[in-house]
């Protein structure tokens, strides 16, 4: 694997060696940034969205209570117990069923997908850690055609990266190399897509500093373009460069009155030599200026994000904006009180249909690798070219048991250009349609939390197709999904 940014690896090194002799692994107390904020995902009880943000260092100090799976967690490999290995694992079921698959009326589809995951983590003292994932994926069912090496696939390197990391002048640092997980942002432009069996993953340099009220995160990375032949073909797709500065900060609790919001401006950009729209391809270099806000205001839950997207595509200017909202607020008190709100989402749209020398600017937005399925898990929605509103209630009718209902309405932004399929590519011969509307989609899903290692999912949506489907020739469909999931 090479290195794509010299200067920014030469950057981040450098600030280690800017530090007096013998203090850039000094034993000293950091001034903590918020654990739930790093950039690392979510952390609920013990377990992470990816593993290695999981921290079980303190699992040896407890004796009697010990499950039977925690002594995988920490196994020492020298008398002190600096070294030690921390292993884990998952095993997912999921059965997905879809009625007019594509939307198109014809037979049903169900993918029967099966996730094995297997993972150790190598503690070198408390500055060095080597991490190494292995993940296989089956699918299997009915009229399922060709499924993706995202959800067929013998076995595949998934994650595998080296880390340093050390206290400078009470500043944590970090650098990062290797095969890894990137989710360092709203969800809506960068997530793990964990809804494939092999998430998404990229390939290159990470490195952070991290202060008690504020962090600075800078990347360079290419996204892994997965084989079929086994773990060996697995490669970093050269085609596509993600790199760019997130700067994380901890809003004040004199600012807001309540604790717990963030503010985390962005500077990325993101080289595409193979984009592909309606009319033309060619190369896209695309630059993202921005911020996401989110955690509480009081009782209110908010998760927003604004991002100008500006740039060149194949001679062409690059004039695109993103716009997400997702507020709640609860109804009654108590922890598990009813919640209720609404999403917004926009993502502009228009000139993927022109090519040549006349043609305007592109203002299609596109997101480096968000979550296409608070969409839809039909996937034939992206945050390209769309409007989406959705009021959501979310419940908890009985412990550890989950509800949460949506009743979204969807738009094309601009009806001059084509409804962007969750691949990026555009749906067959909706661009032609003049229609603005383009379905109504209600949805729940229900969760159940067995134990904080074992949990199911249920989910069903609905498509009642609009206009702009219809005058393409699309129609309304169904889909199911179940899943188990179980971890250690």
């Amino acid at each position: 694997m090479k290195i794509a940014n010299r200067p920014l690896l030469a950057a981040l090194l450098g600030c280690a060696s800017l530090a007096p002799a013998g203090q850039a692994f000094a034993e000293e107390q950091a001034a903590p940034y918020p654990h739930k904020a790093d950039g690392d995902g979510t952390v609920r009880g013990s377990y992470a969205t990816t593993r290695w943000a999981e921290d079980w260092s303190g699992v040896q100090k407890r004796k009697d209570d010990r499950d039977p799976l925690d002594h995988l967690k920490y196994l020492p490999l020298d008398d002190n117990g600096d070294v030690y290995v921390t292993l884990s694992g998952e095993l997912r079921l999921r059965t997905n069923y879809t009625s007019n698959p594509g939307l198109v009326k014809g037979e049903h589809q169900r993918q029967d997908i099966v996730r094995v995951v297997g993972a150790a983590d190598v503690h070198l003292g408390d500055h060095v850690r080597l991490y190494g994932e292995f993940a296989h994926a089956s699918s299997s069912g009915h009229n399922i055609g060709t499924p993706t090496t995202s959800q067929d696939n013998d076995l595949v390197v998934q994650q595998a990266f080296a880390e340093v990391t050390g206290i400078i002048g009470g500043l944590d640092m970090g650098l990062r190399y290797g095969r890894q997980e990137f989710f360092d942002g709203s969800r809506m432009l960068v997530s793990q897509r964990d809804n494939n069996a092999i998430p998404y993953t990229l390939n290159g340099i990470r490195g952070w500093v991290r202060g008690r009220g504020v962090r600075l995160d800078a990347f360079d990375l290419e996204p892994t373009a997965y084989g079929r032949g086994g773990a060996g073909d697995d490669r970093p797709n050269t085609a596509r460069r993600f790199s760019g500065v997130t700067l994380g900060t901890v809003v004040p609790e004199t600012l807001t009155g309540a604790s717990g919001l963030y503010v985390d401006p962005f500077f990325w950009r993101l080289r595409r030599r193979d984009a592909r729209w309606v009319g033309s391809e060619g190369r896209e270099e695309r630059y993202y200026l921005g911020a996401h806000a989110w955690g509480r205001l009081g009782d209110v839950a908010i998760d927003w994000t604004v991002n100008r997207q500006f740039g060149d595509y194949d001679g062409r200017d690059i004039d695109a904006w993103q716009v997400f909202l997702d507020q709640t607020m609860p109804v009654g008190s108590g922890k598990a009180a009813p919640r209720v709100g609404f999403s917004f989402d926009y993502a502009s749209g228009g000139g993927g249909n022109e090519s040549g020398a006349g043609a305007g600017a592109l203002r299609n937005a596109i997101s480096p690798h968000g979550a296409n399925t608070p969409f839809s898990h039909h996937l034939f929605l992206t945050a390209t070219n769309l409007v989406e509103v959705a009021p959501v209630v979310s419940l908890e009718p009985v412990f550890n048991v989950r509800v949460l209902a949506e009743y979204a309405f969807a738009w094309r932004a601009d009806t001059s250009d084509a409804i962007y399929r969750a691949n990026g590519a555009p749906l067959a011969r909706t661009v032609d349609s003049t229609a603005i509307k383009t379905a109504e989609l209600p949805r729940v899903q229900v969760q159940w939390a067995i134990s904080p290692r074992v949990s199911i999912t249920a989910r069903y949506e609905h498509v009642f197709a609009g206009p702009a489907l219809r005058q393409a020739g699309y129609g309304d469909s169904d889909f199911l999904a179940t899943w188990l999931s179980m971890r250690f």
